[in-house]
């Protein structure tokens, strides 16, 4: 039997799920930040919104791939575990950072817009 056949396509459902599932939060949830960053203007917060979700949608898919290309040998169904959890894990924590990432820039510029408005006043 092929495992690593197996495991790219445990890997690729796992990897679908949560790129999808996690892209769906983010747009819907986020929604309010971008729009506070744009002072209420709908038009271009929902356009911002789905380009970010796009560009989401492109860096990780593009991850995953990639990632089939670093896949040793699998020669048992121990390995084939250790090896699809090691790739998931990886994608989970590269979500983490990136959100974290994300949240710090909003709060930065938020802060800095607040700043700037109460100096003006």
């Amino acid at each position: 039997m092929n495992y690593n056949i197996l495991s790219y396509t445990i890997f690729s459902l796992i990897t679908i799920y949560i790129i999808i599932w996690v892209g769906r939060l983010f747009h819907r949830n986020g929604r309010i930040f971008i729009l506070s960053f744009f002072q209420n203007k709908e038009e271009l917060t929902d356009t911002t919104n789905n380009l970010l979700l796009t560009g989401y949608y492109l860096f990780n898919i593009g991850y995953a791939i990639i990632q089939f290309s670093y896949w040793k040998k699998i020669e048992t169904i121990a390995d084939m575990l250790s090896s699809t959890l090691e790739k998931t894990g990886i994608l989970i924590l590269i979500l983490a950072f990136l959100h974290y990432n994300n949240m710090l820039i909003i709060y930065v510029i938020s802060n800095y817009k607040k700043n700037k408005h109460t100096t003006k006043n």
